[in-house]
């Protein structure tokens, strides 16, 4: 396995972003970008071994730049919604950037996703691994605390994209990361996602209200539209965190998604206490996909790995806090397959 490197676009000022592309045995590959730390390409064949793009994304940075729907790129300083934009952390109110109406989304208006990382790459034990980092400064979308955190892909001969997160700061924050990636295991050229069955490891998810913010309190899935406890076809919108539960060390199951058609699928296995199922219930035909497909409303889906909404307004729910002298540590794998 080896590594290919070059020259995506340049940003505004100058700086170069960088594609890095990792190809397995197999010619599985996995393309990503500095810009957002960006997801642009997975290359996985199907049950006949015929090879298709997964996700989502964009040709040029340009559009990487102008996009608003986070495609493939990594999410902070706090992954979802916190509500109102606000939260207290040691008797202290922070107000945040409000980015999604009366919300706080994703990080707000310059997020992790429209950063550019650093990168070094390296291979061990036959797979490839880009170690990408990011500073963020004291303020920053009204967060406080010097933070920075390493997101490290690896991908092997098993078809297995590991993202491992690690971050640290110099003062009391509060912090959550996740990939933003569109998945469409058909190919992201082809049909929407009707054709796509999933199964949760989760008998709850977070209920939340008319602007999606979560209420503390929990749903019980059974019989209801978010019962994926056996397998069935994703129909209708999802914007929802399931909860997984753990105590966010410990790697376990979280989902398996598939198209029933080609066979594509990938389980997804982490550490951390939830999952967002998003079915691009917002894809509005605007920037138009790689290729110039275009952007349509459920075309895709995104697993997106977390602590839960709005955790820092909510006792019950994880501990999202990160002080000086720790570490936060997350493991999420997506375990690609075709059968």
């Amino acid at each position: 396995m080896s590594i290919k490197k070059r020259v995506f676009g340049k940003m505004p000022d100058g700086n170069e972003v960088y594609e890095f592309t990792l190809t397995n045995k197999n010619n599985a590959s996995v393309v990503i970008i500095t810009y957002g730390g960006a997801l642009v390409s997975i290359n996985l064949p199907d049950k006949n071994g015929n090879f298709a793009d997964v996700i989502c994304g964009y040709d040029t940075l340009e559009e990487y730049i102008k996009g608003d729907q986070n495609q493939g790129a990594l999410i902070g300083r706090y992954a979802n919604r916190i509500g109102k934009g606000k939260f207290t952390l040691n008797g202290k109110e922070y107000s945040l950037a409000l980015n999604n109406g009366n919300n706080h989304l994703h990080g707000g208006i310059i997020g992790y996703n429209r950063r550019l990382w650093d990168a070094k790459e390296s291979s061990e034990n036959g797979k490839d691994i880009l170690e990408l980092s990011v500073f963020s400064p004291d303020g920053e979308e009204g967060y406080p605390g010097n933070l920075t955190l390493k997101v490290t892909y690896s991908f092997d001969d098993n078809n297995i994209l590991a993202l491992d997160y690690e971050a640290t700061t110099d003062k009391d924050t509060v912090c959550n990361f996740t990939n933003h990636s569109y998945f469409n295991f058909g190919g992201y050229q082809g049909d929407d996602i009707k054709n796509h069955t999933a199964r949760f490891a989760a008998e709850q998810i977070t209920e939340t209200d008319s602007e999606l913010i979560p209420t503390g309190n929990f749903i019980d899935v059974k019989g209801t539209k978010y019962d994926f406890l056996t397998e069935k076809n994703i129909e209708g919108e999802y914007d929802d965190n399931f909860v997984l539960g753990g105590d966010g060390t410990v790697l376990k199951f979280a989902c398996e998604v598939r198209d029933t058609v080609s066979g594509r699928g990938c389980e997804v296995y982490t550490t951390q206490p939830g999952i967002q199922l998003y079915t691009g219930n917002f894809m509005d035909g605007g920037i138009p996909f790689k290729g110039g497909v275009p952007s349509r409303k459920h075309h895709a889906f995104c697993l997106e790995t977390q602590l839960f909404p709005d955790s820092p307004n909510h006792p019950n729910f994880t501990n999202s806090v990160l002080k000086p002298g720790e570490v936060y540590k997350s493991r999420t794998e997506y375990r690609f397959f075709a059968k």
